[in-house]
Order: C-alpha cells, then sequence, then structure tokens
C-alpha cells in the first residue's frame, strides 16, 4: 500500500461521535432547565400561590350565585342568538377558581385539595345546568340555534381554546395575576357547553345534551390537564404538599384515567374529523385546479352513515366524473364510505366569480350590520321613550328613526332633546327623531345688548321641528321677529308671532291636545 494512500478511521470513532453529541445535548438540556430555574421558577413564591389558589376553590354562597347566573345569561344568548350576551355572560363565571386549582392539585398530588376543587367544581356545574334547563323550559321559543349546534360536538378549535385558556388561566395564578380577563377564557370553554347541557335536559334533546355534555367534559379535561401542566414547568411539586398514602395515590391515578377516557374519545374523533375533512378537501380542489376550478362552499357531516361531503365548485368547464372519482378517492384514502354531494356551477371566469363571491359575502355582512343598528335603535329608542320596540318608526331607505315620547315624570323638554342627541350619537349615519309630549316650552330672553338666548331659541326651534302643533312666540315685536326667523332657519314651521310688552318672549303651543 502507498504510503499516501488514505487510512480508514478506527470503528470505534462514530459510536464515540455519538456519544460526544449526546453529552452536549445533555449539557444544552441541563443549561437551559437551569435558567429557566434562575429566571422564572425561583421568582415565584409557591406557597403563596398555592394559598391563594386554594381560596378561589372555596364552596361559599358567592360563586354559586355567580355561577347561576352566568349560566341564566349564557343559555338565553344562546337561545336569542347573541354573541355579545354569551360573552357578557362569561365576565360573571367564577368557574376558573375550582378548575385551576384541580390543576394545580394534580401538580402537587394533593388529594384534600383535589377533592375540595371537585367538590365545588360540582356544584357549580349542578347549578348552572338546573338554571339552564329552568330557564329553557319557561322560555317561549326552544329553537335550536346555531349557536347550540355549534356546541354539540368537540372540534379541534374548541381544544385548542380550552388549552391555551388553561395556560393563560395558570399563568395569570402563578404570578398574581388572575382575575376576569383570564376567568372570561375560561369560562369561554366551560359555560356556554355547560348552558346547553341544561338546553338539551329541558328539551329532552339527548343528541344535544349528550354532545354538549361530550365537550364539555373534553374542554374540562384539556383544562385542569394544561393548568396541571404549567403547574409543573414552575417548579410545583409533590413535596409541597402533605405526606400522603399509597391508596390515595392510586386514587388520583384512577381519577386522571377516569378523566381521559373522554378526552381520548373526543381526540379520536376530532382526528378523524380532521382527517377526512383534509383529504376531501384536498381531493376536490386538486381534481379542479387544472381547469381553473375552486371550491365555493364545502361541508363535512360525521354523524351521516355513510359520511356526507357536500360541495360547491365554481368552475369554468363541467366534468362528469368528479363527483364518482373523488368519492373512491376519499373512501380509500380513509377506509370507510363516504356519499360525495358535487354541486358544479359553470362560470366564464373563475377570478371574476371569485370576487362576485367575495362582493356578496360583504354585501351580507354589511346588510346584517346595517339590521344589526337597527335593532339596536329601537331598543335605544324604546328605553328613552317608554315605547315598545314595535311602536318606533324606521325608515330604512332614508335611515330616519322616530319614536313619540311618552310622559316622564320631572322630564322638560330639554331633557328629551338630550336622549335624542344620546342615542344619535349611537347611530351617526341615521336621522334620529324624538317627538317630545307637549311640554311648557322655556320663554326666551335677550341680554342688555338685544342678543337673545340662543340656547332658548334653539330649544323652541327643536320642539316646534318635531311636532306638527307649531308655536306661537309672544312679545316685543323686534324680539320676537328675529325668535321666528332664526327658527325657520333651524327648521322649525308653522311660528306665529304675537305683538306684546315684556322683558321675555313667551313660547307656546298652538294646540295643547297631546
Amino acid at each position: 500500500m502507498s504510503a499516501d494512500a488514505p487510512t480508514a478511521e478506527p470503528a470505534a470513532t462514530d459510536p464515540e461521535k455519538l456519544r460526544i453529541r449526546d453529552r452536549e445535548t445533555l449539557k444544552l438540556f441541563a443549561a437551559a432547565r437551569q435558567w429557566w430555574r434562575r429566571t422564572f421558577v425561583a421568582t415565584v413564591d409557591q406557597l403563596d400561590v398555592i394559598r391563594r389558589t386554594k381560596e378561589e376553590c372555596e364552596l361559599v354562597g358567592r360563586y354559586v350565585f355567580m355561577t347561576s347566573m352566568s349560566a341564566g345569561i349564557a343559555v338565553l344568548g344562546l337561545i336569542i342568538p347573541s354573541t355579545a350576551v354569551v360573552i357578557g355572560a362569561m365576565l360573571l363565571s367564577p368557574l376558573m377558581g375550582p378548575i385551576i386549582g384541580a390543576g394545580f392539585a394534580i401538580a402537587i398530588w394533593d388529594v384534600k385539595w383535589l377533592r375540595e376543587s371537585g367538590r365545588t367544581l360540582f356544584v357549580g356545574v349542578i347549578a348552572a345546568i338546573l338554571i339552564s334547563a329552568l330557564i329553557t323550559w319557561m322560555s317561549p321559543i326552544q329553537t335550536i340555534t346555531p349557536e347550540i349546534a355549534g356546541r354539540t360536538r368537540p372540534s379541534l378549535l374548541d381544544l385548542g381554546v380550552a388549552l391555551f385558556s388553561a395556560l393563560a388561566g395558570a399563568y395569570a395564578m402563578i404570578r398574581g395575576r388572575g382575575g376576569t380577563i383570564v376567568g372570561v377564557a375560561i369560562a369561554v370553554a366551560l359555560m356556554p357547553p355547560l348552558a346547553v347541557v341544561g338546553f338539551g335536559l329541558a328539551t329532552l334533546n339527548w343528541p344535544v345534551f349528550g354532545g354538549a355534555l361530550m365537550l364539555f367534559i373534553t374542554n374540562l379535561v384539556t383544562i385542569t390537564a394544561g393548568a396541571a401542566v404549567m403547574a409543573r414547568l414552575y417548579g410545583f411539586r409533590t413535596n409541597l404538599s402533605k405526606k400522603r398514602s399509597q391508596w390515595q395515590s392510586f386514587g388520583i391515578l384512577f381519577v386522571l384515567i377516569l378523566l381521559a377516557i373522554p378526552l381520548t374519545i373526543s381526540l379520536l374523533g376530532i382526528a378523524r374529523e380532521t382527517r377526512t375533512t383534509t383529504l376531501a378537501r384536498n381531493s376536490i380542489t386538486s381534481e379542479f385546479r387544472s381547469v381553473g376550478g375552486y371550491l365555493a362552499e364545502f361541508n363535512v357531516d360525521m354523524s351521516a352513515d355513510p359520511i356526507a361531503v357536500t360541495a360547491v365548485v365554481n368552475t369554468p368547464r363541467f366534468s362528469a366524473n368528479a363527483e364518482r372519482i373523488v368519492e373512491e378517492r376519499v373512501s380509500a384514502s380513509i377506509g370507510e364510505p363516504v356519499d360525495l354531494t358535487l354541486n358544479q356551477l359553470i362560470v366564464a371566469n373563475a377570478a371574476d366569480a371569485q370576487a362576485e363571491q367575495l362582493a356578496a359575502a360583504r354585501n351580507r355582512e354589511a346588510a346584517e350590520a346595517a339590521e344589526q343598528r337597527i335593532v339596536s335603535l329601537r331598543r335605544d329608542l324604546s328605553l328613552v321613550t317608554g315605547r315598545e320596540a314595535n311602536e318606533i318608526t324606521i325608515d330604512r331607505d332614508n335611515r330616519r328613526a322616530l319614536a313619540r315620547a311618552r310622559i316622564i315624570d320631572g322630564a322638560s323638554l330639554g331633557a328629551y332633546r338630550e336622549l335624542e342627541r344620546r342615542v344619535a350619537a349611537t347611530a351617526p349615519d341615521w336621522d334620529v327623531q324624538v317627538v317630545p309630549p307637549l311640554r311648557p316650552i322655556p320663554p326666551i330672553s335677550w341680554n342688555d345688548d338685544g342678543v337673545l338666548d340662543a340656547e332658548a331659541v334653539r330649544l323652541a326651534a327643536w320642539a316646534a321641528a318635531r311636532r306638527d302643533n307649531g308655536i306661537t312666540l309672544t312679545g316685543p315685536s323686534e324680539q320676537v321677529e328675529r325668535a321666528r326667523t332664526a327658527m325657520v332657519a333651524a327648521g322649525a314651521e308653522n311660528v306665529r308671532t304675537v305683538e306684546d310688552d315684556g322683558d321675555t318672549i313667551r313660547v307656546t303651543w298652538n294646540a295643547l291636545e297631546n
């Protein structure tokens, strides 16, 4: 062999390199762990966190009352339906305390604390279900709204909301920043499904009852587990709690296994639905991509037998075999039959169709916003005028809202004008008019320079413009003429004048009947 020929490295070199690399990896991991402990774990007073969290887990009257009220508002918001009302219910819900407490109890293996948290949570859940069922039973509306239907089965998004809520709630408790906002995050994942459980119980709709209960349990377990993980990350350990027997440890393990069952079932169902949805969507998209078509509408119903997939495709060219090809492809991929309904809409230009679809969606949003504005105007005008909502006149074409106010004891004309201003401020693009009752109109005075009281003139002009009765100005000729001219310029009609002596201009209605 030539002296210049390369020599092979020993066979032990590769294993040695692997061992060196593993040691370096372990060193980096250990360094990161030490940094985490110094920077984050060491800054937390764990005993104080446990004390504060335990206080939030106590079963007191306020907890039961606020949970019941939150559930009542939530179920009404779901029935109406109104997302704003549902969110408002979350502001009252105190569910965060016992749930986060259960997570911390599992993290430090405290059986007594876990039992107390479980009891508090159980009482709150029963109270929420019963009050929701009672309100639903008394309600004349028992229709399954989209808000209710959307909370009858777990989805990947629901699981994500629950997980992030848990992490946020545990972090807030650890850092001493627990409060309403984090409580809302917890309640969003739990209170609406709980209210739907009560709805299903009251209407004896067992699919709704069972689906909402499964969603509630899934979110509950996810939040509890997320809180336990966050607590462990911040150094909460078993040695912070009292010594426990093996039976107590077995009890916690049994509870964890029991809670893991519905979570596992939900995760398997979510994984199955996600896989089916992805395969069906991708198969339809790839089938029409070459001709410039695109998916306009898509829906998967996993509860159907076989699985029902409905899709609408906008395409410039009809494909006779697309439905059969996609159905066979998806069925073969997931290993179970699929019933595909594929509607092909022929469009001259897919890009133009997409633009039209976007414009239609925006028009729908604008129409929904306009309708919501009208509902708000009716409600606000009903409150300030004492009239029923159906007595409020709405002119959609001219964006005009008109309400005739009832007599309010002690209210002057100025009060009615101020109420009109406040409602009008909420709808600046509408002409809002409150027609006042025939209340006395304040007189109009003037100063030494002959300048009329501008505010009194504006109030009289507003009153005259709002009513058909007309008004009469009585006073010195020069002053009443100036006042009449100012009122007409402000939009008042049927303003009469009567000459008379005096230090002020008296303003009276032409007709006194209301």
